[in-house]
């Protein structure tokens, strides 16, 4: 019996033993957890991040080194790269200067600027203004520099102000142009005498202070503003630090259906008084009306039209003789048109051509139009891959520089790459080809850049090219991760699967704990913003993911995942968006955690937690409410869980207009009453991108519904993810509810 006593003892300790070791969310898990940031930080070396171009022959930069960081300078035509200088003598003679050691590892050069021939050295060091000889190392003082706070108090929703440009003197100097009793004035700058050009000014609808001549200072184009609705939010700051009193905070924030300004053009001749009515028949709905341009011969200006509702936009051009009113290039589309990060125009001064980027082939190319007649000349891009962004235009050359990514079916689709064409679409040329997401700095000639790639497995590579044939001239530093290995870190997992149709890749990245056992099981925290605007998946090396390694740490499986009606591949990829914010790519969301939870058993697809911010709050809210068959635990932030409850110009791009019963189908709050399993609502009290109001309604549909949920409301804190205490709360939600453990005290965690 004592025997069996004994072995069943024995039995129990290695249980107990077993468990200890696969314990997740402990008290050292959290304490790793918190010090990840300073773990990693600090331990890649060679990876240059600013590069300083001196004419075209030379460029500078800093790279990062084990004792600190030294400067460099590459030489174009030698093919050579040597140290800007002498480390160690600056760094005596700056101590000397500032009064106390200066490590030759440790400068700090502000401002810094080389001249031609790298002979003398300018640098701000605090505060002093200095200039070396690089020859002597002899240092000059010029003088204290004035450290100024530039203090930037406007805020993003404040409604433009009309009224408050300056008066404008014509090109040739003769008139000044002004507003006066709401109406448009011109005054002689050699006689004084004033001239009343406009006579339908009123309160209600007034001239805009912002006016442009002609370049031969004959005309001017004013345009009359009607104002539009004024809608402010408001809440209180509970604790100010300058009062005991709590303060009332207020905002003008327009929201979707509200109204909006109208804006009405006018054309007036100087030497007839004659004013040129001009039909608003093809900008009559407007959300937007700007850009105006007068034309360099005088013959008309141009402007901008983006139609209410998104489906409709132009480049119209007024006739200076008549008024009448025409369009250069009409872009319609029966979903949305994303003119806020893919729209883009340029117009070649000497060629009466217009460069314009558009989807209506199904993804977004560059296309060359006749600005005579308004009809394409070519299409200037072509193919299964989206132009990402113009990088320059020259003229003379009739090249255009620009960045694109798609152009290797075995590469991930996002990844950036660089490339050139002529107008007419031929002579396309790749700058970049290797695996990686590419950054480029160009020469002020653009015959030659640097190259930095490099993906979330793959560490930086600085190259030095030339344009003419973008092959290696040489490389000039390649990433060293040792040490970083070293801390125990693992490098994230670039991981794709198939989504709800079975055909198209989605891309994601998984990160593991340092201390990833492949024998434990995992619960999966999927870190989520699904806003349409972009893609939002990391692409460049990176040793610590923003939340997602420190969440890893205490015993989880993080990702991140671009599902569809997120940006930057097909036409079709985005649509899924529109009218059906809900969405969020969910179903390929699902999809590509069961496809990684079949490749590594130890992936618990059973336990899934889902956290964000913003429009990422909107989408952990939803995993509750739209999709609890597959979420079990939620903590949002900041959301915007009705989308007639945040701004106009972002819910309206993707939502539309008018506001539909659509509206309410992708509310958190109209359908709190689906919600199933564990929600952590955290807030920020005098958050003034989002809403604060709409967390809180959400919260009141939740109460009224009988459902548990949890609600953190910071004080004093605005549009974030929570700070410090919300990313406290967040881990031991998650902890509590997907490990089923219960967290340790914080005063062990945090002291």
């Amino acid at each position: 019996m004592k025997k069996l006593h004994k072995t069943i003892c024995v039995i129990l300790t290695l249980f107990l033993g077993i468990m200890h070791s696969f314990a997740q969310g402990t008290l050292a898990e959290y304490k790793k957890s918190i010090a990840i940031d300073s773990l990693f930080k600090n331990k890649i070396y060679n990876t240059p991040k600013v590069f300083r171009w001196v004419g075209n022959d030379y460029f500078w930069y800093i790279n990062p080194i084990a004792k600190g960081k030294e400067y460099w300078v590459f030489d174009t035509q030698q093919q050579k790269q040597h140290l800007a200088f002498d480390h160690s003598r600056l760094a005596t003679s700056l101590s000397k200067v500032l009064g106390k050691e200066v490590s030759p590892y440790q400068l700090s050069l502000d401002s810094l600027e080389f001249n031609k021939d790298f002979s003398i050295l300018t640098f701000v060091a605090e505060n002093q203004k200095i200039v070396c000889n690089l020859t002597s190392y002899q240092f000059t003082k010029i003088n204290p520099s004035q450290a100024k706070s530039l203090l930037n108090n406007n805020y993003w929703g404040n409604f433009f102000d009309e009224r408050s440009n300056k008066p404008v003197v014509s090109p040739d100097s003769s008139y000044t142009a002004f507003i006066k009793n709401d109406n448009l004035f011109v005054r002689n700058r050699k006689t004084k005498e004033e001239i009343q050009l406009s006579y339908d000014g009123s309160k209600g609808f007034y001239y805009s202070s912002y006016l442009q001549w002609s370049p031969n200072s004959q005309q001017i184009m004013a345009y009359k503003v009607r104002n539009g609705e004024d809608h402010k939010i408001y809440f209180v700051e509970s604790s100010p630090t300058d009062q005991l009193q709590p303060k009332l905070q207020s905002r003008d924030y327009l929201k979707p259906g509200d109204q909006l300004p109208f804006k009405s053009p006018q054309l007036f001749t100087i030497a007839t008084k004659k004013h040129i009515a001009i039909s608003t028949e093809l900008f009559q709905e407007q959300y937007f009306l700007g850009r105006f341009e007068w034309k360099d011969d005088n013959s008309g200006f141009t402007f901008e039209y983006n139609q209410r509702g998104h489906q409709v936009y132009r480049v119209l051009e007024v006739n200076a003789n008549d008024g009448k009113v025409k369009a250069l290039v009409e872009e319609t589309s029966p979903t949305f048109i994303e003119y806020s990060a893919k729209k883009y125009r340029y117009d070649v001064k000497n060629s009466q051509e217009i460069i314009w980027t558009s989807e209506r082939d199904g993804w977004n190319h560059l296309y060359l139009y006749d600005a005579k007649t308004g009809k394409v000349k070519t299409q200037i891009t072509k193919g299964l891959w989206p132009v990402r962004k113009v990088i320059k235009v020259d003229e003379k050359l009739r090249q255009i520089y620009f960045t694109a990514s798609g152009l290797d079916s075995d590469q991930d689709p996002y990844l950036i790459h660089y490339c050139s064409i002529d107008f007419d679409g031929k002579n396309f040329k790749r700058l970049t080809t290797e695996n990686g997401n590419h950054t480029l700095t160009f020469s002020p000639d653009y015959q030659s850049y640097i190259d930095q790639y490099s993906r979330v497995d793959l560490p930086p590579v600085t190259l030095f090219k030339s344009v003419k044939d973008a092959k290696v001239n040489i490389v000039l530093q390649q990433a060293d991760i040792t040490d970083l290995k070293q801390t125990g870190w693992n490098m994230p997992e670039v991981f794709a699967a198939k989504g709800r149709d079975g055909k198209t890749d989605i891309w994601g990245v998984i990160v593991r704990p340092t201390s990833f056992d492949p024998k434990r099981s995992y619960p999966v925290i999927e870190y989520i913003y699904a806003g349409p605007h972009d893609s939002f998946v990391p692409k460049s090396f990176q040793p610590n993911f923003w939340g997602m390694s420190a969440l890893a740490e205490l015993g989880f499986i993080v990702v991140q995942i671009d599902g569809m009606g997120t940006s930057n591949r097909s036409k079709a990829f985005h649509d899924v968006c529109w009218k059906n914010l809900k969405d969020a790519g969910f179903p390929d969301r699902k999809l590509w955690i069961q496809a990684a939870a079949a490749k590594y058993p130890y992936i618990d697809a059973t336990k899934v937690g889902i956290h964000g911010t913003s429009a990422g709050g909107q989408n952990a809210g939803a995993a509750l409410v739209f999709n609890s068959d597959f979420y079990q635990v939620a903590v949002s932030s900041c959301g915007c869980h009705d989308n007639r409850m945040d701004k106009m110009w972002w819910n309206e791009l993707w939502m539309g207009y008018p506001i539909g019963p659509h509206y309410e189908a992708s509310s958190n709050v109209v359908n709190a009453a689906q919600l199933k399993g564990h929600l952590m609502l955290i807030l920020g009290e005098v958050d003034d991108n989002v809403d604060p109001a709409s967390t809180m309604q959400f919260a009141n549909a939740l109460i009224k519904a009988n459902k548990n949920f949890e609600l953190v409301t910071i004080p004093g804190m605005g549009h974030s993810a929570g700070g410090e205490f919300g990313e406290r709360k967040r881990k031991d939600y998650f902890v509590q509810h997907l490990l089923g453990v219960t967290p340790p005290t914080w005063d062990k965690i945090y002291k």
